[in-house]
């Protein structure tokens, strides 16, 4: 069964209105619209995929470029019409197979279908003269504005762009910022209790799925991962509805290799859902042992359950929890404690971009707060000889570096072991930082 273009762009057109007018986020309403729309084809799924997030990724070079062109600018546009251009432009400048004649046509037939045939001359007069002089269009000098131009060309908040030259160097920063373009291949994690690594890959191929090892300098013994690719729906992989294989990040996923789980171990994950790194440990403890996957809500439990579920551990439960809340009858029972906390998630912007638009330097403040008052109940579930691992998937030395310094300060029973800031631009994953510290004592 497929849709004319016109659908397939209306679809689009609703999935960015949704994020950027509701507040929904870019990932899971997208899912949700992928789900909704499972009979298209690949490649119809494929357009819906690219030009949402595409639009979402180049957004402030966007509407940079629309108003070099339009007489109206676009804080003073009706939200259907700016986004019908925002999705226009991204085909015009990033789309190379789809003609500029369709672009204009669809982009004027979809304004009128929405309620705004007064406005389709408006719509076709901008994208018209700008598919013919989008080549003439001047930015930012990088010599005299460096911030500016690599805000436009990265789509990216000129306070982020401030923020990692301050902490890391400018050079640092744009190549950070550079890396942040949405990437074609998705990582997974192995079920080593279902499957292994040459049958999960042998059986990923014969669907004609690309499959290629996560391969890391740095841990030559991490074995757990691979990268795949030129799939097309994941609930449509029999390997993963059976649970051999789980998708997340790899460097979501070194947070819990370099807790380095025991077997017979009793962890508690203090902000779990859904679950990846309480899974990862159970596996690594080979099914022995407990996991306590905690999170605060009943939708984030029955998150937690449903991986839970699917890939068969018994080793883990889910509890709802407030982290937020001092659990008295866990004090000092727990072998090791993950703290992977809620965060400004600028390390995850190539998937979810969105976030750039939505985070502030004042809630990152916010944010950090919430981490010291998490991390106050957390350390005193750690028994004397135990581990605390802090983590979280953003770039941003106050919720990182600084709060390690400030929580190894007021808590002189724990000290450092090891700590990371693992970069987008380092080419296996997101953005994440992790801080691995030992409570003193037998």
């Amino acid at each position: 069964m497929t849709t004319s273009g016109e659908n397939l762009r209306e679809i689009v057109l609703d999935v960015l209105l949704s994020v950027l007018c509701d507040g929904n986020y870019s990932h899971i309403t997208l899912s949700l619209v992928l789900d909704k729309y499972q009979y298209l084809s690949k490649q119809e799924r494929g357009f819906i995929t690219r030009l949402t997030m595409g639009t979402l990724e180049r957004m402030l070079e966007i509407d940079y470029i629309i108003n070099e062109f339009s007489s109206v600018k676009v804080n003073k546009m009706k939200p259907v019409i700016l986004c019908i251009l925002r999705m226009s432009v991204y085909q015009l400048k990033y789309m190379d197979n789809v003609p500029d004649s369709a672009v204009c046509n669809e982009a004027v037939k979809l304004a009128g279908k929405r309620g705004f045939k007064n406005l389709k001359g408006f719509v076709n007069g901008v994208l018209r003269n700008m598919g013919r002089n989008l080549s003439h269009i001047s930015y930012p000098d990088r010599e005299k504005q460096p911030i500016k131009a690599l805000s436009l060309d990265t789509s990216l908040p000129e306070w982020i762009i401030e923020q990692w030259s301050r902490d890391y160097g400018f050079k640092r920063a744009e190549s950070i910022a550079k890396s942040l373009v949405h990437r074609g291949k998705t990582s997974i994690r192995i079920n080593f209790m279902k499957t292994d690594k040459e049958h999960l890959t042998a059986s990923l191929k014969k669907q004609n799925i690309s499959v290629e090892d996560v391969v890391l300098p740095d841990y030559p013994d991490f074995k757990d991962a691979l990268y795949i690719w030129d799939y097309d729906y994941l609930l449509n992989i029999e390997e993963f509805l059976q649970g051999h294989f789980y998708v997340q990040d790899v460097s979501s996923m070194l947070i819990t290799y370099l807790l380095v789980p025991k077997q017979g171990d009793y962890i508690i994950d203090v902000c779990a859902a859904p679950g990846g790194k309480s899974l990862h440990a159970a596996q690594l403890m080979k099914g022995t042992g407990m996991v306590e996957a905690r999170d605060l809500t009943d939708k984030k439990i029955a998150l937690i359950n449903e991986n839970i579920s699917r890939c068969n551990v018994k080793n883990v439960k889910a509890v709802k929890w407030d982290a937020c809340l001092l659990d008295d009858a866990a004090l000092g029972r727990a072998d090791k404690v993950i703290a992977d906390l809620p965060c400004s998630g600028l390390g995850v912007m190539g998937k979810k971009p969105d976030i750039r638009y939505r985070m502030t330097r004042g809630q990152e403040e916010e944010l950090t707060e919430l981490q010291r008052r998490i991390l106050r109940n957390a350390c005193g579930y750690v028994k004397p000889g135990g581990i605390l691992m802090y983590s979280t998937c953003t770039i941003d030395k106050m919720e990182n570096e600084e709060n390690t310094q400030w929580f190894l300060e007021n808590h002189p029973e724990f000290s450092l072991m090891l700590q990371r800031q693992i970069f987008p631009d380092e080419g296996s994953g997101d953005g994440f930082y992790l801080a691995k510290m030992i409570r003193s004592g037998i």
